[in-house]
């Protein structure tokens, strides 16, 4: 089956940089309309984040479609993180600790990137498993660039790293869902849908 991963569309913690995880921002206006000036995948079933902003983006995206929200796959909390950017972080201890570990260490009064990527890998193993036998012909999932890294990360063939696959708001990729002799399940043949479209 087709798979579209998609990030939400721009809110304003994400114009200014923010990190923005927990937090429950709508899209901006701006958000909104670089939505709308773009051709999107139609899907046949659409999931999202439950988080505002990945709900307002798969109604603008997907009009009249039901939608399910797939709790696991919201955004990593980013602790004491949450809300600041780099200008406010670059001189604070712990912020520096956690770019030198490369992104590795959990934040602080947050959330791991293990943990995270753990949860969102087996909110997907879980539908994907819910697929297998009766899959959609296409399916959309609307969430989180952090989502969409850790999906792509732990499922994706070949493999390559968490920060390989970052997305921008309202960019894509596209996979084909397969499943190996065991029946684990793969992803092949990602491509950023903005790629294909030129």
């Amino acid at each position: 089956m087709r798979l579209i991963l998609l990030r939400h569309g721009k809110t304003a913690g994400n114009l200014d940089g923010r990190y923005i995880g927990r937090t429950d921002e709508p899209l901006c206006p701006d958000g909104i309309q670089a939505l709308k000036l773009k051709s999107y995948p139609q899907a046949a079933a659409v999931y999202c984040s439950p988080l505002l902003r990945c709900r307002e983006t798969a109604a603008l995206l997907y009009p009249g479609h039901p939608v399910e929200a797939v709790a696991d796959f919201r955004e990593c909390d980013f602790g004491i993180f949450e809300g600041k950017n780099y200008e406010e972080l670059k001189e604070n201890r712990a912020y520096q600790r956690w770019l030198d570990s490369g992104g590795r260490l959990a934040f602080p009064h947050g959330e791991g990137r293990e943990a995270f990527s753990n949860r969102v890998a087996k909110a997907f193993d879980r539908l994907a498993s819910e697929w297998r036998g009766n899959e959609p012909p296409s399916a959309a999932l609307v969430v989180h660039g952090g989502t969409i890294m850790a999906i792509l990360e732990r499922f994706a063939v070949p493999h390559r790293d968490f920060y390989a696959w970052q997305v921008k708001n309202g960019e894509a990729y596209t996979a084909e869902l397969c499943w190996t002799e065991e029946g684990r399940a793969v992803l092949k043949r990602v491509e950023r849908w903005e790629d294909m479209q030129k």
